[in-house]
């Protein structure tokens, strides 16, 4: 016999979702197109949520247009779950946090979400470099060089050496977003050959790392590191998430220092 059968409603559990070990929220930048992509490739699935929303900004990358992302930045993470608790809340552009600082990025993320702990590019590499033991870096950047100067000095002001430097030179972050792998594994390989270095960092959060961390690794024999990929290990940390992530370097055997 057939016909329509309602069951009206039936019993349930509720477990802790997606986001059962960890609730992670990142505030990325309008023109990315690389951070989340990134990210989903470093978490890990089993229990770890990651929820996206966007900021304005202005494609082109200059002093200007960085600081006038603040503007948006809390509305934005208002957007992150509305009514949720998130443990762990990422600001996701790296020149725009050294170009206003931390503290100005943790400012205006505190007014949606003060119950986050919470992590920048910058913040994420200064605690990456501090587990790798290293203090001497070589920095790779996309950018001109006025905003560079601002990178560099940022890193020197919190007692790192900056021993070696390269850049893409991109004002477009639409363009660095295109910056090939394999010329990002060619930049840190002239890097690690240029002078002594305890670490390489690759700034910015459009350029790709990855999928090539661990091959870079082996071919310089040091530890790298980039905005994204820092970050995503930060995020991880300061969410009490410890897994060690086959494939993504040696940044993620690592606990917090």
């Amino acid at each position: 016999m057939s016909g329509f059968v309602n069951l009206g409603e039936v019993p349930c559990t509720l477990d802790g979702g997606i986001a059962g070990r960890a609730c992670i929220g990142l505030v990325a930048l309008a023109t990315d197109q690389t951070i989340e992509h990134e990210f989903r490739q470093l978490l890990p699935s089993d229990g770890v949520g990651f929820y996206v929303s966007r900021v304005w900004n202005d494609a082109d990358i200059t002093p200007d247009t960085l600081r006038a992302i603040r503007a948006g930045i809390a509305g934005s993470a208002d957007l992150i779950l509305p009514g949720l608790p998130v443990d762990v809340l990422g600001f996701g552009c790296t020149s725009a946090t050294m170009t206003m600082g931390e503290e100005a990025i943790f400012e205006e993320l505190r007014k949606s979400r003060p119950e986050a702990k919470m992590t920048t590019p910058i913040t994420a590499a200064l605690a990456a470099f501090q587990a790798f033991g290293a203090r001497r870096v070589g920095l790779m950047t996309p950018y001109s060089d006025e905003v560079n100067q601002i990178v560099r000095t940022y890193f020197e002001r919190r007692g790192l050496d900056v021993g070696a430097f390269a850049t893409f030179n991109k004002m477009d972050d639409r363009e660095a977003a295109r910056v090939s792998v394999a010329s990002i594994i060619e930049a840190a390989t002239r890097l690690a050959e240029a002078t002594e270095l305890e670490a390489i960092f690759i700034s910015c959060t459009s350029l790709r790392l990855s999928q090539a961390v661990t091959g870079i690794e082996a071919r310089t024999g040091l530890p790298v590191t980039s905005s994204d990929h820092a970050m995503a290990w930060h995020c991880l940390r300061l969410a009490g998430v410890g897994d060690v992530v086959p494939g993504a370097g040696r940044l993620f055997t690592l606990p917090l220092p």
